[in-house]
């Protein structure tokens, strides 16, 4: 039996985003307002930031942070609005402050820091967030689990893993409402790399 031909691959397409390795993730996927999840002057709001490390604990100053979660009332429906455009002129116009559509994207700035204020999940005790960086060919999940959260104790993710990779993904409590959540690209103890998720 002869085995088939296959076609040669065409010229004319170019690379998608996880045929390259940046830097480009800070200025082609952030988008105006991308942290402000929370609408504005809500008082439940909290604030998740953290810095985003490579394997030698150095900054990465060009990565992107998606995050998804369910609102307060735990409806995982969403709302439309993170990145509205005018209908006339099609121009970004983003949020318009007051729906909550639980999701976001912001990038790290030079020092490879991201915060979003955002509002406490309901029926999770986490927030899920999408990793871009250089380097990466392909997107990272994980997710950022509120240290003053419900459920904690009983989460079948958490209570799966060794205390060590356990702390990579619980927050840290900074002052009321802050939430510091360092994210690991690589490591070994005592830094541990950051537990990530497959969904393939």
């Amino acid at each position: 039996m002869s085995r088939p031909t296959l076609p040669e691959p065409r010229a004319d397409l170019a690379p998608t985003p996880s045929q390259t390795v940046g830097p480009f993730y800070g200025y082609a996927l952030p988008f105006l307002g991308g942290g402000d999840i929370a609408p504005a002057g809500h008082p439940e709001t909290v604030t998740l930031h953290g810095y985003v490390l490579d394997g030698a604990g150095t900054p990465v100053p060009d990565a992107v942070i998606e995050v998804w979660q369910p609102t307060p009332d735990g409806s995982r429906d969403g709302a439309p609005g993170s990145m509205r455009r005018d209908p006339v002129d099609g121009a970004f116009i983003g949020r318009n402050g007051l729906v909550f559509t639980g999701f976001g994207r912001v990038d790290t700035d030079a020092d490879g820091h991201f915060a979003v204020r955002t509002l406490p999940p309901g029926g999770v005790p986490y927030v899920s967030l999408a990793v871009f960086a250089r380097g990466l060919l392909h997107h990272l999940y994980t997710r950022a689990y509120l240290h003053d959260a419900s459920g904690l104790t009983t989460d079948p993710l958490l209570a799966g893993l060794p205390a060590e990779r356990r702390a990579t993904l619980v927050t840290t409590p900074e002052r009321a409402g802050v939430h510091r959540f360092d994210i690991r690209l690589q490591g070994d103890a005592p830094h541990e790399e950051t537990v990530f998720l497959d969904f393939g």
